[in-house]
């Protein structure tokens, strides 16, 4: 299994660094599969409250409303139909990809359980909604799915009587029953709602609203589709004949044919075992789980800080004991991650402190602060070509390895987000000429927010950030994948050559370091 995920995850990652090149990150559809989720159902659910409006649901008249209006009001109440159906499909097709997305990259393990647990029924939820749907239209292709539905269902030892015999004689389908679906195809998507609310509980800032950019432009594509080839009903269902031909639609009703190529209970066995192996994927062998973030009270002044910059919602704040008005932040095991953005938000994670051990109001046993900074001290010492560069990385993402050099020194983090911005400071005051920061691709960091977060710290747009009197030139960001290495190599090769080009024209910050308190 560790083989079939890191070929996923390089596929994924060039993809999508592929339509990084045309969309860029924010705009990526690869990288907001999520969002693209929650965006079309919000379209089904629209489209389908306006068809519910204005059709005439009975079974006698359903076909000839449904007709009109996508025919004779083609400009309204088609194009909602066809946007309807082709949505409908585009949800199917982004929740898989998003599920593989989230295999691929190793997200469904550990405390990121849960989100995946709870995305299983969301598979089932959607197939039910939307194969129900095409039974209201209650055409040839409606009567196929309902039939082959029921001798599905009828293959359950749960079923008495065979339901299929309710669809063999003419007559047999009434208002009553179609009332009943009605019911079902608004009471189904209800509960999808409810699941996908339910799914993104535990995740911090969950991405379930695309760009504008995006938005738009997956709105004119169902468009466009649904002017280029309007859905059309086929001829009106007649319980009296079997249909001959009818055009499945293949996302969504592939189950019917796999049926009859095999067997109701071989249909059963697939789609159970396919949900049991989802349900298990969580519980087999995977890497071992870190140690989660420490909190240390007397170095936490309940800034608040790492709560809201943590992405799992695994820091809540309480009433500090020793410090009467101020919050004190506690860690809940069960949902930290390990990845030390808590610590890189963290105002007493700065390296200035003249502590010889440096410890912070909330931390990380395995890659402490202080650790960091004694390893940056023991590679700085250890250059001896110019310019000195220091860089800092992120384990999950291109690896540091080959980086070291004479002039270079890397360090890798949990998570780039783990960097306090004050550091960047720290490394160019004592005596590096330049800093190189890198991390995971916009949009597919591996803890969700690091490498935004540090982006916004080094901007000055979130705290805490990097103060303005570090020069720009001195500095430099790239983000790369763990198995794109290229690009790193090949920005840390332009900084070096720019840091030599500067040569006195802008000193780097080769002063005394002040050492502060934790209090300054």
């Amino acid at each position: 299994m560790t083989s079939l995920r890191q070929i996923g995850l390089v596929l994924f990652q060039r993809i999508e660094a592929a339509f990084d090149a045309i969309f860029s990150a924010a705009h990526n559809p690869w990288r907001h599969l999520g969002a693209l989720g929650f965006y079309f159902f919000w379209l089904i659910a629209a489209t389908g409250l306006y068809l519910y409006a204005v059709l005439d649901t009975s079974v006698e008249h359903i076909g000839a409303s449904i007709n009109y209006y996508s025919r004779e009001q083609w400009y309204l109440g088609g194009l909602l139909r066809s946007i309807h159906r082709y949505a409908s499909d585009a949800f199917v097709v982004v929740m898989f990809l998003h599920l593989a997305r989230e295999f691929f990259y190793g997200r469904y393990f550990g405390v990121r359980w849960y989100a995946w647990i709870t995305g299983v029924p969301l598979i089932w939820l959607a197939y039910a909604s939307g194969i129900g749907g095409y039974w209201l239209v209650w055409d040839q292709l409606a009567q196929f799915s309902i039939i082959a539905s029921a001798e599905w269902l009828d293959w359950l030892p749960i079923v008495t009587d065979p339901m299929a015999r309710n669809f063999l004689t003419p007559g047999a389908v009434n208002d009553r029953f179609f009332s009943l679906l009605m019911f079902l195809h608004i009471g189904i998507p209800l509960m999808l709602m409810l699941m996908l609310w339910v799914h993104i509980q535990r995740i911090s800032r969950a991405d379930v609203f695309p760009t504008r950019t995006l938005g738009l432009g997956a709105l004119a594509m169902l468009v466009v589709l649904s002017l280029l080839q309007p859905v059309v009903s086929h001829a009106p269902a007649d319980l009296a004949i079997v249909p001959a031909a009818v055009d499945l639609d293949w996302l969504l009703l592939f189950v019917h044919p796999l049926m009859y190529a095999t067997s109701p209970a071989a249909l059963w066995g697939l789609a159970g075992a396919f949900t049991l192996l989802l349900a298990v994927m969580p519980l087999l062998p995977h890497k071992k789980t870190q140690a989660v973030a420490v909190v240390t009270p007397e170095y936490c002044n309940g800034c608040r800080r790492c709560f809201e910059d943590c992405p799992y919602s695994a820091i809540t704040m309480l009433p500090h004991p020793d410090k009467p008005g101020h919050s004190l932040a506690q860690v809940d095991a069960a949902l930290c991650v390990s990845c030390g953005i808590c610590a890189g938000a963290c105002p007493s994670s700065t390296p200035f402190r003249s502590a010889d051990e440096l410890v912070t109001g909330i931390d990380m046993p395995q890659q402490s602060i202080g650790a960091v900074r004694q390893a940056l001290e023991v590679g700085l010492n250890a250059l001896t070509g110019a310019p000195k560069i220091v860089v800092f990385g992120c384990d999950c993402a291109a690896a540091l390895k080959g980086l070291q050099a004479a002039d270079t020194a890397a360090i890798s983090l949990l998570c780039i987000g783990l960097l306090p911005p004050s550091l960047v400071e720290y490394t160019l005051r004592s005596g590096a000429d330049g800093v190189l920061i890198t991390g995971c691709r916009e949009g597919s960091c591996a803890y969700r927010s690091g490498n935004t977060w540090t982006a916004q710290r080094l901007a000055g747009e979130r705290e805490p950030h990097l103060r303005t009197n570090v020069p720009p030139a001195r500095l430099r960001v790239v983000w790369a994948d763990a198995h794109d290495t290229a690009p790193l190599h090949s920005a840390l090769a332009t900084f070096r050559q720019d840091l030599q080009n500067l040569g006195t024209e802008m000193k780097p910050l080769h002063v005394p370091v002040r050492r502060m308190t934790h209090h300054d």
